[in-house]
């Protein structure tokens, strides 16, 4: 008997250090992810309170993270000075367009690579492929000069055209390897009633792809209403600008209003959050599904 009893004590002091260690850690875990979470929070963190600061706390050093008094005028006065409606305007309107065009281009071709057999059909996926590792500004120049001969430059036509004609190769890719993981046999039942590929897309592909659609909204409105360099490039008069290019604005050679700056940019990414939000649970399933391949 007393045998017995030593041997549960022990078991019983074995289990409560098992479970002290195991609480231990994941308290440790907590207390790291925590600090890691927090400092890449910093930078929003940084941006929130600096939009709410006036001229002086902005520029002070050392840096003064609280604001003495919320300056709402950070977020008034630059739609006074400067077009801002218009910027939002054009960049929601560049947005569309070229969310509408992914959609409408990269839909059939990757279509095309994940469901039907035709020679060479490896090779040309491997070509649009490749065209991931070609760097954008290594056919700036060509490209300009092509846009410059059409007299598109400072329109909205080479931000918008080239993306109705299926150049992102990444979303392809993304499109293919969702594509690929719908069972075959939905094809082969669309055939025995008497549909053929388009009908078997619109029917059948397109209403089981909704998560994919949300991670690819997500892409583009993000990569659309962010984008900086090629705007940049074509773009020359104001009343053109997108919200990434009046950001600009508040930069001078000399000086940076940086609490206006936050609070433009604070404005500006409203947006693509408001999206991500809307869109998560979408986001989430499509990212795990496309990742799963036959």
């Amino acid at each position: 008997m007393a045998t017995l009893a030593s041997l549960d004590q022990e078991a019983g002091k074995a289990l409560r250090s098992k479970n002290w260690g195991l609480l231990t850690g994941r308290i440790l875990i907590y207390i790291f992810l925590f600090g890691a979470g927090f400092t890449f929070m910093l930078p929003a963190l940084w941006m929130l309170t600096t939009a709410f600061k006036t001229i002086s706390e902005s520029q002070s050093f050392p840096p003064v993270w609280l604001p003495s008094h919320l300056e709402f005028s950070n977020f008034v006065q630059p739609f006074i000075d400067l077009p801002f409606v218009q910027f939002y305007e054009n960049t929601l309107f560049l947005t569309v367009s070229n969310l509408i065009g992914v959609l409408l281009s990269c839909i059939p071709v990757s279509y095309a690579f994940a469901r039907l057999n035709f020679r060479g059909r490896e090779v040309l996926f491997l070509l649009v492929l490749a065209t991931m590792m070609l760097p954008e500004q290594a056919t700036l120049i060509p490209i300009y000069i092509f846009f410059t001969k059409l007299g598109w430059v400072n329109t909205y036509l080479p931000l918008i055209v080239p993306r109705y004609f299926a150049t992102d190769a990444f979303i392809i890719f993304l499109m293919r390897q969702f594509f690929r993981t719908i069972p075959t046999d939905l094809d082969d039942a669309c055939k025995i009633d008497g549909g053929g590929p388009i009908t078997n897309l619109i029917r059948i592909i397109l209403p089981l792809s909704a998560p994919l659609i949300g991670v690819v909204l997500i892409f583009v409105f993000v990569g659309e209403w962010n984008s900086f360099f090629w705007p940049l490039i074509y773009l020359s008069s104001m009343e053109n600008y997108t919200i990434s290019l009046g950001l600009r604005l508040f930069e001078t050679q000399y000086f940076v209003q940086m609490n206006t700056l936050m609070a433009m940019s604070l404005l500006a990414s409203l947006p693509t959050i408001f999206i991500f939000f809307i869109a998560q649970r979408q986001f989430l399933k499509g990212v795990v599904l496309t990742g799963v391949n036959r």
